[in-house]
């Protein structure tokens, strides 16, 4: 934990000095459709990751659903988070894991209406986050506090809580290659 605590008081000490280099673009993730519902993102580094649907819903099965990268995006992040504030306040964490989970109407991804109507909404309809965690002699009332304050800080749970704007530029002609 002295690792994380250590870049994290650099972190703060430069961002205590320079404000204006804590607002940043976060590096951007490039979806391609390849074929039926088979998707392949990536990332600058190379990382590629490849989504597709069900068998239900016209994909193959064979890998996992946007929606469930979503939500390993989440557990990621909160698992993140959490590492980091433990570290902050000297906390040698043993074990840690996140969970998270949802619910969604599929009907809503389908344009479907419910009874009256109304479109049903391609959201999930609910979420929850599991956190398992242990430290060595550290009261889980600490234990909750951490995982609180970590939450508060979390990317992408202030994403979900603070749904910041979005802006979605169409262009109808492929980019060329030079």
């Amino acid at each position: 934990p002295q690792d994380i605590a250590q870049a994290m008081q650099r972190a703060v000490s430069v961002f205590a000095r320079r404000p204006d280099l804590g607002l940043h673009d976060d590096v951007a993730a490039r979806a391609s459709w390849q074929h039926g519902a088979r998707i392949v993102a990536a990332h600058a580094s190379g990382t590629r990751i490849e989504s597709d649907m069900p068998v239900e819903l016209g994909g193959t099965g064979d890998r996992p659903s946007p929606g469930w990268f979503f939500r390993a995006g989440i557990a990621a992040c909160t698992a993140t988070a959490i590492a980091m504030v433990a570290a902050e306040q000297g906390i040698a964490l043993d074990h840690l894991e996140v969970e998270v989970g949802s619910r969604s109407d599929t009907r809503g991804l389908l344009g479907m209406r419910d009874a009256d109507g109304a479109p049903i909404g391609a959201c999930p309809a609910s979420m929850h986050v599991d956190v398992m965690l242990h430290a060595q002699d550290v009261e889980d009332d600490r234990l909750h506090a951490v995982v609180q304050e970590a939450l508060r800080r979390s990317p992408m749970q202030g994403a979900l809580l603070g749904q910041p704007p979005l802006t979605v530029d169409v262009a109808t002609t492929p980019a060329r290659a030079a």
